[in-house]
């Protein structure tokens, strides 16, 4: 039976698409290399080869020390070199007499690299996992949810609350993004306008921190879980800071205080939870979003794959504040996010 294909036509003949179309669309669809790097991470290899190769100096040859490293990690030796002639190919692993090494591309992958790779890319890590869940995107498309219950059984912040090694190294991931961020955000605008600042969902206060070490005479208020915000009132009291701590849902009733901070927080949800938020919100006079507005294309999808949130651009964010009684006032660039100022 001869079965046919519809092809698009241009100018009256077939495309099929050159070569370099081809391969380009091919390289962009692969899986493989994405997740030979997550495993080898996953797997510790990047920190295993660093130091010297495989196994020790009186290895006979790539196979026995490809057969000792899978030995002491637990994996198959035939795969295991498979796995290792791809990351060679990349760049990431080179061979030597003793089996493999790590390059100096391969090291940014390490833990103590410092570039945050590490947490990213490890499938036991909060953003590795979620990641993961991208193999069920077709979902999120289909019906506008989160991928990350289908694959899990629920949701990402409900597996947070039930895994504290996951919630800590949250945590620490969410630290790490901010620690170079926070001054441009301090010095963006004039925060001693503001007389009592509530940082909701501030997490380990940080950011609260630096904005009230800048601006001496204001008082803050950080509202995040019990487990996140665990130790910032002894940082607060240490710096000399006039600041309160409540650990407790941004869904439950909001700490009195004239300015709200949602710093990361909105595009996290979808609209129904983002109204909720700011609902809390609204009851002060000043609302301050910080958010990017939908300017990656990507970035958009992970918020969908992860949590059924988005990243929203200026316009909805106007409309979705105006239904709470808030009009945006200002709007200041802060290093590829934006800092939305909204008053009653």
């Amino acid at each position: 039976m001869l079965i046919e294909i519809e092809l698009p036509v241009v100018a009256g003949l077939i495309y099929m698409g050159n070569e370099n179309d081809v391969q380009a669309l091919r390289r962009m669809s692969g899986l493989v290399t994405p997740m030979v790097l997550r495993v080898a991470v996953t797997l510790g290899l990047p920190d295993r080869l660093r130091d010297g190769g495989a196994v020790g100096e009186d290895t006979a040859g790539d196979a026995t020390a490809v057969a000792a490293l899978a030995a002491e990690l637990g994996v198959d030796a035939q795969a295991l070199d498979l796995l290792l002639a791809h990351l060679t190919a990349l760049g990431v692993t080179e061979r030597t007499a003793a089996g493999y090494r790590i390059t100096d591309f391969g090291a940014l992958l390490c833990a103590d690299a410092g570039n945050g790779l590490h947490g990213f890319l490890h499938q036991d890590s909060p953003a590795g996992r979620a990641d993961l869940a991208f193999a069920d995107l077709l979902h999120s498309v289909r019906t506008g949810e989160a991928a990350y219950e289908v694959r899990y059984g629920q949701g990402f912040w409900a597996d947070l609350a039930e895994r504290p090694d996951l919630r800590g190294a949250f945590d620490r991931q969410m630290n790490h993004r901010m620690a170079a961020w926070i001054p441009r955000l301090v010095a963006a605008t004039d925060w001693s306008r503001f007389g009592t600042l509530v940082d909701v969902g501030g997490g380990n206060g940080r950011t609260l921190a630096a904005i009230l070490q800048a601006n001496p005479g204001m008082r803050g208020h950080l509202v995040d879980l019990a487990e996140t915000v665990e130790g910032a009132a002894e940082m607060f009291r240490e710096r000399g800071l006039e600041a309160e701590v409540t650990g407790g849902s941004f869904f439950d009733p909001l700490p009195a205080g004239d300015t709200y901070l949602l710093v990361d927080v909105l595009h996290n949800w979808d609209d129904e939870k983002a109204h909720e938020i700011l609902a809390r919100c609204a009851q002060g006079t000043r609302v301050l979003v910080v958010e990017s507005l939908g300017e990656s294309t990507e970035f958009d999808l992970v918020m969908l794959v992860h949590f059924g949130g988005r990243d929203r651009g200026l316009h909805d964010l106007e409309q979705m504040a105006a239904r709470h009684g808030l009009a945006l006032e200002s709007v200041t660039q802060v290093n590829g996010r934006s800092l939305l100022e909204f008053t009653r």
